[in-house]
């Protein structure tokens, strides 16, 4: 695992988590994100939202109510 030196900080309810380019690269690096397989269905994720497939929750909420 990737030792990494960051700033957390909590805002009204939310976390702000700090830290330079370098060390998020290394971390999405660990978690994946640069895996050809990841990057592929992220893509078709991206198509299929923009032909409609993907409908938010709040449409579907309102279609089945």
């Amino acid at each position: 695992m990737v030792k990494m030196r960051m700033e957390i900080e909590k805002m009204k309810g939310k976390y702000v988590i700090k830290f330079d380019a370098e060390r998020f690269e290394r971390m999405a690096n660990v978690l994946g994100f640069f895996n050809p397989e990841f990057l592929k269905t992220l893509k078709k994720s991206l198509t299929d939202y923009k032909k409609g497939r993907i409908k938010n929750i709040k449409e579907l909420y309102k279609k089945f109510k």
